[in-house]
């Protein structure tokens, strides 16, 4: 008889768990609804049950709040006709009191307000042994009480009445009161039996849901466990196989043909696009450089042109400055000769009129001076004109 190593004991395990495996995998192969349809029935069936777990999880959480809600319910209805009971038979017992001891009757002031008062009255005076005979009346006199033994007898008889009378209702008092303990602890008895029977079904209901979410929870827990189990070796299977088609695809080997487009040569594709060849990037760098030089010829282009405009546009200013000054001293050698001529015309005028022999009258001679005066403001306002005209030249030139 050999004995079982456990270098065998593992060989054995590993041969029955590929042997699962194998017959996992082709239960999955071979069945023809699952590869067709593309749904997995294990998935489902473990939904389905988990489903009916919950629902009935669920249903036995609503039967147990139910139950306790109908146990709080009877408590409080049981409490709230204690409390009525009690209530109703405190104020009986009171209003019993007050019938029995506080009668309006025996009160010391009855007689001030009784409304039978004037009934109940007696004449002024019945005879002479009228205990109402007062000293004021003049009826009685000290010494004459004649009704003295019947008096205090009857006071002896009535003082006996009344102890009796006391005796027997306190006895009463007494009895009912008795009687109402008696009636108040039988009926608290069988309130509390009530109460713990209650109680004894609440916890037997609650020891019956707590054992069902305890059984509910251990297998949740085991079939967790079997799928956690399950999931991490499907992870490492599916780790391992991605690792390795890494390790042997175009990504990490870096083949610069998985990132040609099939729209044409110029473009390629983004997600697979590891950068430009050297090739690509010296190609690059010289067409940068060939666009630097021609963009510094275009602006030493542009710079020769704007200083060949700005040349021609100060050669017209100064052209047209000149001849605007060369026009301004036309303009003043006129304005003075005109001015040197009209003031001979005034001269002339004046001596001519003058040689008249003062003919005219003093109207012709005032006329004469408004002219000159004229005349003179004419030419101050001319040079005037001209004195800045003059000043404006200069500054432009000074400008210039």
């Amino acid at each position: 008889m050999e004995v079982a190593q456990l270098k065998d004991l593992e060989e054995n395990f590993g041969l029955a768990k590929r042997r699962y495996e194998e017959l996992r995998r082709q239960k999955r192969i071979f069945n023809a609804r699952n590869r067709i349809i593309g749904g997995d029935t294990e998935a489902w069936d473990v939904q389905v049950c988990d489903q009916k777990i919950k629902e009935a999880t669920e249903k036995a959480r609503q039967e147990a709040f139910a139950a306790e809600m109908r146990q709080n319910d009877k408590i409080a209805c049981i409490s709230e006709d204690r409390e009525r009971r009690d209530r109703k038979n405190l104020c009986k017992a009171i209003n019993d009191f007050q019938q029995s001891f506080q009668k309006p009757e025996t009160r010391r002031e009855f007689d001030l307000s009784d409304p039978l008062a004037l009934k109940k009255d007696l004449p002024a005076r019945q005879s002479d042994n009228d205990a109402r005979n007062t000293v004021s009346g003049m009826q009685k006199f000290m010494g004459e009480d004649l009704n003295f033994y019947q008096r205090k007898k009857f006071q002896e008889e009535q003082n006996r009445e009344w102890s009796l009378q006391q005796q027997r209702e306190w006895k009463m008092a007494r009895a009912n009161q008795k009687c109402a303990e008696d009636l108040y602890l039988k009926t608290r008895l069988q309130f509390d039996e009530t109460a713990k029977h209650l109680q004894n079904l609440e916890s037997t209901t609650r020891r019956a849901v707590c054992t069902a979410v305890k059984e509910f929870n251990k297998k949740q827990a085991l079939e967790s466990a079997e799928k956690k189990i399950q999931q991490k070796k499907q992870d490492q299977e599916d780790n391992l196989a991605e690792i390795s088609n890494l390790l042997r695809g175009d990504l990490l080997s870096e083949n610069p043909q998985q990132a040609a487009s099939s729209f044409g040569p110029h473009r390629v594709v983004h997600n697979r696009w590891k950068g430009m060849s050297w090739e690509q990037l010296e190609h690059i760098r010289l067409v940068q450089k060939q666009q630097v030089q021609e963009k510094l010829r275009l602006q030493e282009e542009e710079r020769q042109r704007d200083m060949d405009w700005d040349r021609q546009r100060v050669q017209r200013a100064r052209a047209a400055l000149l001849l605007e000054r060369q026009q301004q001293c036309q303009r003043r050698d006129l304005r003075r000769a005109l001015d040197c001529n009209n003031l001979s015309l005034a001269k002339e005028q004046l001596s001519h009129d003058s040689d008249d022999g003062g003919d005219d009258d003093d109207g012709d001679k005032m006329m004469v001076m408004v002219v000159m005066m004229v005349a003179l403001l004419v030419m101050m306002m001319v040079m005037l004109v001209m004195m800045v005209g003059d000043d404006g030249d200069s500054d432009d030139d000074g400008g210039l």
